[in-house]
């Protein structure tokens, strides 16, 4: 077997699409579920008395998870030309431009602090922060996460403006509660600075009560921040939705396209199937809306396409 054929085969294996073998969805699910173990002993590990009891169990699972995410790493990175993208064709550059990739340097980051420890002296508990990190490695296998970072991308803007407009408000409330509050209360509100605790949590109306205006003006100018603060929290959150469904819509009209480009010729090869099922799983579309989708121009070619009397096919 040939360099390039062995890769092309690693790299079927280690994606996972539409057209996957059993191998391939079993490297799969192995991973998730290791991903998954890992996360969680990262969290039991916490516990001080559950990590001193069992301390030589979580070093092997660590010894082993780096392993398996390494190779992993190595394998993704070598196969990568192989992949459909043309930006990473090429051998070395498609490599570089792959492991600079969100999906790649995620990766990385899920082994690289194990293997800073021969290099410089680092804190376990700055280790473990690190290592809990793992958890964005789930973000290739879910379509939600990836849709959500989308979503991100796309408004990038609109959060900006709104937290912009957030940090503007913030300044205004703590310095105004200073103003107010700094002689009865130096201690919570000797300084802007300080007083930035209170306008955060009134802001974002938590309220923790540990800061309180006590004086009059103090109180009726915590109440309007309080107000104020509720249309500001709804602010991100109304951007984040709206963007979530105009993503949601993007992607289902995006593989309505895809369905009606494919029926175009009246015959929906096994080749096109394939390909609609890729997309399907990368835009997140489920198997009964897409199911629809295929009813709906399936009887669309119907009523325009005359079949064969002899193979039922439509001609």
């Amino acid at each position: 077997m040939s360099q390039q054929s062995l890769r092309a085969k690693m790299s079927r294996v280690i994606e996972f699409n539409a057209d996957s073998s059993r191998l391939a969805r079993f490297i799969d699910i192995s991973l998730i579920l290791l991903i998954t173990a890992n996360i969680a002993a990262i969290i039991i590990e916490s516990v001080d008395s559950i990590s001193a009891q069992y301390s030589q169990a979580f070093y092997y699972f660590e010894m082993f998870s780096i392993a398996v995410f390494s190779i992993e790493y190595v394998i993704r990175v070598w196969s990568s030309p192989e992949l459909k993208e043309e930006r990473y064709s090429d051998d070395l550059k498609g490599r570089l431009r792959y492991m600079l990739s969100i999906p790649a340097l995620i990766d990385l980051v899920a082994i690289l602090p194990f293997y800073l420890t021969f290099f410089f002296a680092i804190d376990l508990r700055f280790l473990r922060v690190f290592r809990i990190l793992r958890i964005f490695k789930l973000t290739r296998y879910s379509n939600a996460m990836n849709t959500l970072l989308q979503v991100l991308k796309d408004e990038s803007s609109s959060f900006f403006a709104a937290f912009f407009i957030l940090s503007i408000v913030l300044v205004l409330a703590s310095s105004g509660i200073y103003l107010l509050e700094h002689d009865i209360q130096p201690e919570a509100f000797g300084s802007i600075p300080a007083a930035m605790w209170w306008a955060t949590a009134t802001l974002t109306t938590v309220g923790y009560g540990d800061v309180t205006p006590i004086t009059p003006l103090g109180k009726i100018f915590g109440g309007l921040i309080t107000i104020i603060g509720m249309g500001m929290v709804a602010l991100p959150a109304g951007i984040l939705a709206s963007g979530f469904s105009a993503q949601l819509k993007r992607n289902r009209t995006l593989y309505a396209t895809k369905v009606a480009s494919a029926y175009d010729d009246g015959i929906l090869s096994h080749e096109e199937r394939i390909e609609l099922k890729e997309l399907q799983l990368e835009l997140g579309i489920s198997e009964h809306e897409a199911e629809l989708l295929f009813q709906n121009y399936h009887s669309k070619l119907v009523k325009h396409y005359k079949r064969c009397p002899h193979c039922d096919h439509l001609l």
